[in-house]
C-alpha cells in the first residue's frame, strides 16, 4: 500500500491543476527541512523527474517546483542524480526559453550542480564534440549583457564559472583565446555586486592556475587583467606621477584619483593568488614588473590590516625577492 509520501509524489503528475499545485507546494514546503529533505531523498527516483517535467509548467507550479529542485539539490547524493538524469540540459533549456519566469532558481540550481565533477562535465557538455562550450558561452553572454540592478537573476553565474574553472577542462575553455570567454568575465569586475565581484575574481584565480602552460593566453588579455588583479590590492592612497608614469593607461589613470575600496577581504586574497600564480613563472613575473605591480603591492601591503590578506602580499613578495632580482634592474629606467 502506497504511504502518504508516495501519493502526494503521484499528485505530481495530476491532470487536475489545482492537485498539482497543491502537492507542489507541499513537497516545496517539505524540503525547506532536514527531515522533509530526508523523507524524500527515499522517493527521489519518482519525486525528481515529477519535479523536472513541471519546470515548464506555469509559473504558479514551475516556481515551487524549481524552488525544491534548488533544496534538493543541496544534497550532494540528490545532486548527483539530477546530473545523471539530464536535468542540466532541462534547466539549460527552460533558461533559454522565451518568458521563461523561474531564470534566478534555474541558475541556482545551476550552481548547486556544478559543484559535482560530473555536473561540470555535463555543463561543459564535454564528450560532445559539436556542441562542447556552447551552454558555458551562452551563460557568459547572459552574464555580461545583464543589467547592473540589485535584483539580476544572472548575478549567481559568477558561481557557476567558479565551479567550472577549478576542473581543467572548464580553465582551458575559459583560456581559449578563439573563445575569448575570459576577456568578457575580467569585465564584470567592475560590477556594484559583490556577488559578481566575487564570481570574477575567484574565475580568474582558478585560471591562473593553468599559468604554467598557458600564460600567453592570461596575457593576450593583460589589458583587463592587471587592473582586476591589482586595483583590489592598490590600498587607499591616491599615486603620483613617479609611480603611475611606469603603468600602462588603464592603470595609472585609475590609481591617480580617488577610489572606491574593494572591502571584502575574499577578493583581495583571491586577486593575491592569482598574481602570485603569474609570477611563479619568469615571463609573469616579468608583465608584473612592467606595470609596476611591485610598487602597487607594497603600498597596498602598507595599507592591510588583514592577516590573511597580508600574508598572501608576503608570499609574493617573498616570491619576487627571491625569483625576480633578474628583472628588477630594466624597470628602473622609464620607457
Amino acid at each position: 500500500m502506497a504511504t502518504e509520501l508516495e501519493e502526494l509524489i503521484g499528485f505530481l503528475s495530476a491532470p487536475s491543476p489545482p492537485v498539482k499545485k497543491a502537492a507542489v507546494d507541499i513537497v516545496r514546503d517539505l524540503t525547506g527541512s532536514e527531515d522533509g529533505l530526508h523523507s524524500l531523498s527515499n522517493y527521489a527516483n519518482t519525486a525528481l523527474p515529477s519535479l523536472s517535467r513541471l519546470l515548464s509548467d506555469d509559473k504558479e507550479v514551475s516556481e515551487p517546483a524549481a524552488e525544491a529542485l534548488v533544496n534538493l539539490s543541496q544534497n550532494a547524493g540528490l545532486a548527483a542524480k539530477m546530473v545523471e538524469m539530464g536535468l542540466i540540459k532541462i534547466a539549460m533549456d527552460m533558461l533559454y526559453k522565451p518568458g521563461s519566469s523561474i531564470t534566478r532558481l534555474l541558475v541556482m540550481l545551476l550552481v548547486n550542480l556544478t559543484q559535482l565533477d560530473d555536473g561540470i562535465s555535463s555543463l561543459l557538455q564535454i564528450g560532445d564534440d559539436k556542441m562542447q562550450g556552447l551552454y558555458v558561452m551562452k551563460l557568459v553572454r547572459s552574464f555580461c549583457r545583464s543589467s547592473e540592478t540589485s535584483d539580476d537573476p544572472f548575478d549567481h553565474v559568477g558561481s557557476i564559472l567558479v565551479n567550472i574553472s577549478k576542473k581543467e577542462e572548464g580553465r582551458k575553455m575559459l583560456l581559449d583565446p578563439k573563445r575569448g570567454l575570459l576577456k568578457q568575465i575580467i569585465r564584470q569586475f567592475d560590477s556594484s555586486s559583490l556577488l559578481r565581484k566575487k564570481g570574477v575574481s575567484g574565475t580568474i584565480r582558478n585560471c591562473c592556475f593553468e599559468a604554467e602552460n598557458q600564460l600567453q593566453n592570461l596575457l593576450l588579455i593583460s589589458e583587463f587583467l592587471w587592473p582586476a588583479l591589482l586595483l583590489p590590492v592598490a590600498g587607499n592612497k591616491i599615486y603620483g606621477e613617479q609611480d603611475t608614469s611606469k603603468m600602462p593607461l588603464e592603470l595609472g589613470s585609475a590609481l591617480s584619483i580617488d577610489r572606491e575600496p574593494v572591502k571584502d577581504p575574499e577578493i583581495r586574497v583571491q586577486a593575491l593568488e592569482a598574481i602570485y600564480l603569474i609570477a611563479l613563472q619568469e615571463a609573469g613575473r616579468r608583465a608584473l614588473w612592467s606595470v609596476n605591480g611591485p610598487r602597487i603591492l607594497q603600498v597596498g601591503y602598507e595599507d592591510e590590516e588583514d592577516p590573511k590578506v597580508m600574508e598572501a602580499y608576503e608570499q609574493i613578495g617573498s616570491l619576487l625577492v627571491h625569483g625576480s632580482e633578474s628583472e628588477e634592474p630594466s624597470t628602473t629606467t622609464s620607457k
